[in-house]
């Protein structure tokens, strides 16, 4: 299924094609302060429809994820890193997709603190 994406003002918009079986959440120091809810595909799974110069990106830690974000509304609709497998990620933040109820699917829990 494909799904469209954006931040709240619309600044970072994008597409994404898959299913959605779940989502994770993470405690990690970021993850738990923004609430977001992860799906993860792999990253030419997902089309950015804006400009890549419109979005601001945070690193932190070991700096192996890239956590994008809006530098106008704040809201954070992605991150990119490289999966166990070596392969392009992205973690998609399912409260920002149309038409999705981020309430209707399993969560994993993920200790994003112990790491």
């Amino acid at each position: 299924m494909k799904y469209t994406g954006s931040c709240h003002c619309g600044q970072i918009a994008f597409e994404v094609e898959g299913t959605i079986e779940g989502v994770m959440a993470c405690n990690c120091s970021i993850c738990q302060r923004k609430g977001v809810l992860m799906w993860f595909v792999p990253r030419d799974k997902l089309q950015l429809k804006t400009r890549p110069e419109d979005m601001s990106t945070y690193t932190f830690n070991k700096h192996v994820i890239k956590h994008h974000f809006c530098p106008v509304c704040g809201i954070q609709p992605f991150g990119e890193a490289t999966g166990p497998d070596g392969k392009a990620m992205a973690a998609v933040n399912v409260r920002c997709l149309e038409g999705v109820e981020p309430d209707s699917f399993p969560v994993q829990h993920f200790n994003g603190r112990a790491l």
